[in-house]
């Protein structure tokens, strides 16, 4: 049997959100910077075929999407932050997998910043 072909890629690049998000008292107070990457997983050889933009996935709808969640959100932790990120991913029709990195700079003092990345399927897709 043949392998299924590969999902194709969109990344969304770092991505500036400004949230709150952490457990020290500042950091339930004030909104801080972190910096979103994503990469959406699906099959758009429909769209590279056709070249029309209803063969594809809305990115920018994705993106507006995922900046309204995290601007208005208020977690302890970048992990539940990253999952919400995924949520919001997931539920964009033809995106079958989702990979969301939070980074949050001067998280740790001496450290650019502090990441978390998590990769998440739709429902009933298989483990990648």
């Amino acid at each position: 049997m043949a392998p299924e072909r590969p999902l194709d890629r969109i990344h969304i690049r770092d991505l500036g959100v400004r949230c709150i998000v952490g457990i020290n008292p500042d950091e339930r107070r004030e909104k801080q910077d972190v910096i979103l990457n994503i990469t959406l997983y699906a099959d758009l050889q429909s769209a590279c075929q056709s070249d029309r933009i209803e063969d594809t996935l809305d990115y920018r709808q994705v993106k507006k999407r995922v900046l309204a969640m995290a601007e208005n959100s208020s977690y302890l932790l970048l992990e539940r932050l990253a999952e919400c990120v995924a949520q919001v991913c997931l539920e964009t029709p033809r995106v079958e997998c989702v990979a969301v990195t939070v980074d949050k700079p001067a998280a740790l003092r001496f450290a650019r910043s502090v990441a978390v990345e998590i990769v998440r399927n739709t429902p009933g897709a298989a483990d990648g």
